[in-house]
């Protein structure tokens, strides 16, 4: 049984409602949970594709002032959409099925991210030439600008997360597949024509301007025209939006300056090239956090309050052990070959950035589950607990940067980052513990094996290696290392043949595509 919510803002008591009904097998868990992937996936191939293209168009200076201004805009993000998103998307799941109930939400936190979304943007066009000028980075100015106008409607395209609580993932896809379309065409034709960083933040704008679009009218689609605001009045949910909101503004307000404090501190001690250098692999393992985050598009929202339903304890069980076994063998991956994805993703001008991304190795492994675990512990209503971590991960992480960077340079950021990271993750993992009262130490004994197989993995890696040259060690070093993280796990006594196979049907993600005795989602 779930503890009683800590949270002030609970509905008023009224009659329970029906519970509500799964459509055709749109609201399973393990569709949901697929989709998200997928989403993710189309995302993470335009991105990829488009942060190459951009890293090797524009240079290491060059894709440093980009990425530089893409810090400053998202250190605005939070602010600009001012946790309304999750909150609504928390809502939203407590009332799936009360259609009423689901609009009224929808509409007051619409009409409240229009109103703080449009002025974060407009005061970030303001003050572009002061914050070029404070990092003597004349070029800076345009790019900010182009990133506050993308602001705007990334802002909105964060109302996705409706999508997401009501049980509907295939409407962000359709949202994540037209935004990246559009802002990779247009960023591609932008710096050919030979509008450089400025062309590259404004293809930015061109793609989220259309993500917006897509996602107003997909809302209108799934909930009808009601999910819209038609007035500047608040309505009767505004106030229980915006105060469980403002307690997520702190939270998300301060992973991400965790997750921009770095790019702005090595800027402003060692410049825009070493931007370069440090951003460049950590926007690359950013695709390594998707397993865990669609794995929580499916999870999380079934861990909310429901008069008719118990949060689904065991799906947050198993996908937690499943991630802890796949990241252990990803981040196998990342200490054995960094050099080797550094050379095949960036090119030869980004080698020092294999040091980067070997020492980020830890916080890697610890991405795997933090989305599952922090995802659900707001959909479980425990957000006030969350602040004092969040607090504490950013003084942490920007004091270790502040007496690191300027003495060994970018690598001080990636040391910043895991030890705060380190942080960040157990504890969430612990808040969902005491709410849901679960039992670790089995998941313990997974940690367990999973790091010394992915130890044994590492090791093989490393012996045979790993070149575009000697192309011939990449399959054979790939074959080894998986064949060596498996058999461990087998040794051990973490699984065999058919555990492996239980284990992976209660697993949303891969549950459809497994054979299977009868067994329903959720």
């Amino acid at each position: 049984m779930i503890e009683p919510p800590i949270e002030a803002d609970a509905a008023p008591a009224q009659a329970p409602p029906a519970p509500p009904a799964d459509g055709p097998g749109e609201e399973t868990i393990g569709r949901n949970a697929a989709l998200a992937f997928a989403a993710q996936l189309v995302g993470a191939a335009f991105t990829a594709g488009l942060t190459l293209f951009l890293a090797r168009q524009l240079g290491s200076h060059g894709f440093g002032v980009f990425s530089l201004a893409l810090g400053i805009g998202g250190l605005v993000l939070m602010p600009s959409d001012f946790g309304i998103s999750t909150s609504a998307a928390r809502f939203v799941a407590e009332h799936r099925g009360e259609q009423g109930r689901v609009l009224s939400v929808l509409a007051d936190a619409l009409r409240l991210k229009l109103l703080v979304s449009t002025a974060i943007a407009v005061l970030l066009i303001i003050v572009s030439e002061p914050i070029a000028d404070a990092y003597g980075i004349d070029p800076l100015v345009w790019p900010i600008r182009g990133v506050a106008l993308a602001l705007f409607g990334q802002s909105l395209m964060m109302m996705t997360s409706a999508f997401v609580a009501a049980g509907r993932v295939r409407f962000q896809l359709w949202t994540a597949t037209a935004e990246s379309a559009v802002e990779t065409t247009a960023t591609v034709g932008l710096v050919l024509a030979g509008a450089g960083v400025s062309g590259a933040a404004f293809g930015r704008s061109i793609g989220y301007a259309a993500g917006a679009a897509m996602t107003l009218f997909a809302l209108v689609r799934l909930f009808g025209p009601k999910a819209l605001p038609r007035t500047i009045h608040f309505g009767p949910d505004t106030r229980r939006i915006a105060s469980y909101a403002g307690v997520l503004l702190i939270i998300d307000g301060a992973f991400t300056l965790f997750n921009e404090i770095d790019v702005l501190i090595i800027g402003g001690y060692l410049g825009a090239s070493a931007v370069g250098v440090f951003s460049a692999p950590l926007r690359l393992i950013s695709f390594l956090s998707y397993p865990g985050s669609a794995i929580a598009a499916g999870v999380s929202p079934r861990l909310a309050r429901h008069a008719h339903e118990e949060p689904n304890v065991d799906a947050f069980v198993a996908a937690l052990r499943l991630l802890l076994i796949l990241e252990a063998a990803i981040t196998a991956f990342v200490l054995g070959w960094s050099s080797l994805l550094v050379e095949i993703g960036l090119g030869g001008g980004y080698k020092e950035s294999a040091t980067v991304l070997r020492v980020l190795a830890p916080c890697v492994f610890l991405m795997g589950f933090g989305p599952l675990v922090s995802v659900s512990a707001n959909y479980l209503g425990a957000a006030r607990r969350r602040v004092p971590i969040a607090i504490v991960t950013v003084a942490i992480n920007f004091a270790l940067d502040i007496v690191l960077v300027p003495r060994i340079g970018v690598i001080g950021g990636a040391i910043g980052t895991d030890v705060a990271y380190g942080i960040y993750a157990p504890a969430h993992l612990l808040i969902c513990q005491r709410i849901l009262h679960l039992d670790l130490r089995p998941t313990a004994r997974t940690l367990l094996r999973a790091l010394l197989a992915g130890a044994a993995m590492t090791g093989l890696l490393l012996a045979i290696g790993g070149s575009v040259d000697d192309a011939w060690r990449i399959p054979l070093g790939a074959l080894a290392g998986v064949a060596a993280f498996a058999g461990l796990l087998w040794l051990t006594g973490e699984t065999n043949p058919r555990e492996a196979m239980a284990l992976l049907r209660q697993v949303p993600v891969l549950r459809r595509a497994l054979p299977s005795p009868a067994a329903a989602d959720g």
